[in-house]
């Protein structure tokens, strides 16, 4: 549940799928990932983007292993305590894996909530606790489902499948009749929007993309000045070269004058 989470975020499923299934038979146990190199993680972790999900993956496995026997914690500030684990995450592991009771958030669901509930088109910007609450107030006006896990799981359905962003159909909705914003003749939203995502194209993610892709490509240190031939604006790519070695993901070959490799290969 861990692994799925994580892959999820901001990568749709159909790219996860395929790198999920062989990650899990390569690596079936926190324990089994703790004890691989960073370098074969990448490699797995293949081109999804945010490769820093990869590496935090595979520390957090490192802390099930030394500090919770193997078994990824049911608590939430355990949970929280694992890098790379945020508030959604960290929630949707103990609804979903521990059948904990959690007010899980995603973007559906926040879209069915400000609909249902809120009488608008659209969610707007995230409201941690204020989306929460109104997950939980909805859950509580229908009956029919068993858990609050279970009721949560169909949010997230019906946003997906019924209650999408364009084209909602409300002829098919089993809430329609207590969706304040059909009952109020489908008002336009005129509220805040989200910040959508920067390009990627010609941004510094693409960048790292490139210098990740030949290290972790490559059994031996790749020279700077190679890497240095495959952006051609000087500034991004040592500002992009600077924030991998930063973030832990590559090092310094030592030895090498001018060489990089994936951090601990």
């Amino acid at each position: 549940m861990l692994v799925s989470e994580v892959m999820l975020q901001q990568t749709p499923v159909s790219r996860v799928l395929p790198v999920y299934e062989y990650w899990l038979s390569r690596w079936p146990t926190p324990a089994h990932l703790a004890t691989e190199s960073l370098i074969e993680v990448l490699r797995a972790w293949d081109r999804m983007g945010y490769p820093r999900r990869a590496q935090r993956l595979h520390e957090a496995a490192q802390i099930i292993v030394s500090d919770h026997g193997g078994t990824v914690p049911h608590e939430l500030d355990a949970l929280l305590a694992l890098p790379g684990v945020g508030d959604y995450t960290a929630r949707a592991v103990r609804c979903f894996a521990w059948g904990l009771p959690e007010a899980v958030v995603d973007t559906n669901v926040r879209r069915v909530v400000a609909r249902a509930q809120g009488g608008q088109g659209e969610a707007g910007p995230p409201r941690t606790v204020a989306d929460r609450a109104g997950v939980t107030t909805l859950l509580e006006t229908l009956t029919d489902a068993p858990s609050q896990c279970a009721g949560v799981a169909g949010l997230m359905e019906l946003g997906a499948i019924v209650c999408r962003a364009r084209a909602p159909e409300c002829s098919a909705c089993p809430i329609a009749d207590l969706c304040q914003w059909r009952n109020a003749g489908y008002p336009p939203y005129e509220g805040a929007t989200a910040t959508k995502q920067a390009r990627f194209e010609g941004s510094d993610r693409q960048v790292r993309g490139i210098i990740l892709r030949e290290l972790r490509s490559s059994d031996t240190p790749v020279p700077g000045a190679f890497l240095r031939t495959l952006w051609v604006e000087e500034e991004q790519f040592e500002r992009s070269l600077q924030s991998l070695l930063e973030d832990g993901l590559i090092e310094p070959a030592p030895g090498e004058r001018d060489g990089y490799r994936i951090s601990g290969s």
